[in-house]
């Protein structure tokens, strides 16, 4: 028999990506839940894992994109983003949020312009400083904030519903080594093009 007749049918990746992202990462699962997961090298080849990894982060940021798209369609989730950090450190700078994101003084300078004109952050004088602005979230964008934060953990705990106590350890575990380990960016090591 031909070999187009026995094996199942193809899908091409621009046709399901997340259905073929999933199904490799599943074959990357180690066999019973209760396993520890298998090194890297017995399950597959380290770049496809590594290739799995990217394909899914790439589909989380999306999600993620969609979703502060629901909270709030007139903020990008790079606002969302800031407003949360500026929320967070009960007050920043706007050079503060430059120099954590990396990004472009000009890009957050857009981004806060968005938040003020939708009263959702304010600009107060620094106590020690009154020459500098310090960024507070208004009450407005304190409601925001806490839509998302209540709809986000109820996306999450319905998803993760099904996984067990342990397995939810080591996911968080995991989550927490990866964005521990360069503090910099995917992009740190990279030469600058400029």
């Amino acid at each position: 028999m031909p070999a187009a007749e026995t094996d199942p049918p193809r899908r091409e990746a621009h046709d399901a990506p997340h259905e073929a992202t999933h199904e490799a990462a599943q074959e990357a699962l180690p066999e019973a839940a209760h396993e520890q997961p298998r090194e890297v090298s017995e399950a597959r080849p380290r770049e496809e894992s590594v290739d799995v990894i990217q394909r899914e982060l790439t589909a989380f940021a999306r999600r993620a994109r969609a979703a502060a798209a629901r909270v709030h369609p007139e903020i990008p989730l790079v606002s969302y983003t800031l407003l949360s950090h500026i929320e967070e450190r009960r007050g920043c700078r706007a050079t503060d949020l430059a120099a954590h994101y990396l990004l472009d003084k000009s890009t957050v300078s857009r981004q806060l312009a968005g938040l003020e004109k939708l009263g959702l952050v304010e600009r107060r004088p620094a106590p020690e400083d009154h020459r500098v602005q310090v960024l507070h979230p208004t009450e407005a964008g304190l409601a925001v904030l806490a839509t998302a934060q209540a709809n986000r953990l109820a996306a999450y705990q319905e998803r993760l519903k099904d996984w067990s106590g342990e397995d939810l350890a080591r996911f968080a575990h995991y989550l927490l080594r990866y964005n521990s380990a360069d503090p910099g960016g995917l992009l740190s090591g990279l030469p600058d093009p400029r």
